[in-house]
């Protein structure tokens, strides 16, 4: 069995891989936006929460986020190097993989504005970690578009 047989052979299993760590990885992007709301709304009325919003935020993006990230990303780059699978003249797989990227900074944009909780270095207001919550969907709506009509 060459290369390309055995990379068809696991190809099912990358995409299942791949589909249920996008959909925990998004989770995880749509919730800890959510958090941060309750985080900055929530602590000065109850101060005693403080500790609980950074181990919450810390545990989702630890154990929950990054990992589904990795897998994501992992199976994504085996199926994109599957022979035959993308056409690299299309559009689609370069519009899918900027909003991966944006996707991705997203992501590290958020570990940062939790490492600054965990600081007490919190800068923005709810209301901007409200509007920054609509990112993750508007980057999936491109994928998913992109994905499923190939221009």
């Amino acid at each position: 069995m060459d290369l390309t047989d055995w990379m068809f052979t696991l190809y099912p299993y990358a995409k299942s891989l791949h589909i249920m760590a996008v959909l925990s990885w998004m989770a995880g992007l749509f919730y800890l936006p959510r958090l941060f709301v309750y985080h900055v709304e929530q602590a000065e009325k109850v101060p005693e929460s403080l500790s609980i919003f950074v181990t919450m935020e810390h545990k989702l993006h630890r154990f929950i986020m990054r990992p589904a990230m990795m897998a994501t990303w992992g199976a994504g780059l085996f199926m994109a190097a599957t022979p035959g699978l993308v056409d690299w003249g299309s559009v689609w797989p370069w519009s899918k993989a900027l909003a991966v990227i944006g996707m991705t900074w997203f992501h590290y944009w958020l570990l940062m504005r939790q490492r600054d909780f965990a600081a007490g270095k919190n800068r923005f207001t709810g209301r901007r970690y409200r509007l920054m919550n609509e990112v993750p969907t508007l980057l999936m709506v491109v994928i998913v578009i992109s994905v499923i009509f190939k221009f």
